[in-house]
Parts: C-alpha cells; structure tokens; sequence
C-alpha cells in the first residue's frame, strides 16, 4: 500500500499519454514521415519543461526526499551513444512505441503492443548481458 502513489501517478501519466495521442503509432508514423509536427511539439515541450526545472532544482539546490543533494553529472562521450540512438529510432519507427508508451498502448487496448514489449524486454536484458563488451 506504501506505493500506491506510484500506480495513482502511472495510471494519470498513461490517461496523459493517450489524450495526447503521444501512443499513436499513426502520429508516431507520421512524425518520421515528417508530416505533421504534433510530437516534435509533444517533445520539444518536454524537453524545455526538464531543462527549466533541472536549472530550478539546481538554482534553489533542492534536496531529494531523503534529504541528501541531488548532483547531475554529464557523461563521457562515446560511439555507442550514436549506435545505441540508431537502434532505438529503428524499433521507435517500427513499433510505433518507446518505452514509456509501450504500457499506455497495451492499456489502451493496442495488444500488439505486448510483442513490443517482449521485445524492450529482451534488448534490455541482452544489452544486460553484453555491456562489458559494449563500446564505453
């Protein structure tokens, strides 16, 4: 019961998601088509609204809930950033879906969407199993 917040605040994301048409695999289509600019919009916005409160948590240095400072840390550069970005759009292409949506698709009752997330399951846990292999 403790979590409870944490499906109260899913179930509100996914309502979010749909309304938006941010799981349609036709937006979704048509945003790589290039023709229309619905989720360049949807994700420009997203993008400003995590800048504007990174720099907000940064500038009043907020603490997390625990009580301990929230640091953001960069990462190094490497190839793998390219290849991994590569494959991410081709299956977010193909399916229609990244991650987060892929449960609002499955709520929305777009079934195929179970096999798109067999298969985010199994890329993570290969990725799991060959990241030492992988460029670093």
């Amino acid at each position: 019961m403790k979590n409870i917040i944490y499906l109260i605040f899913g179930i509100f994301f996914g309502i979010i998601l749909t309304k938006s048409e941010v799981i349609s695999w036709f937006r979704i289509h048509n945003m790589f088509m290039f023709r229309e600019a619905h989720m360049y919009l949807v994700i420009g916005s997203a993008v400003v609204v995590g800048a504007v409160s990174v720099a907000i948590l940064k500038l009043l240095k907020i603490k997390s809930a625990s009580g301990e400072p929230i640091s953001f840390k960069g990462k190094a550069y490497n190839k793998g950033f390219i290849i991994g970005g590569i494959i991410f759009g081709i299956g977010w292409a193909i399916t229609g879906a990244c991650p987060g949506p892929i449960f609002g698709q499955i709520g929305a009752g777009a079934y195929p969407a179970i096999f798109t997330l067999a298969g985010a399951i199994v890329g993570a846990l290969l990725y799991q199993h060959n990241r030492a292999r992988l460029p670093h």
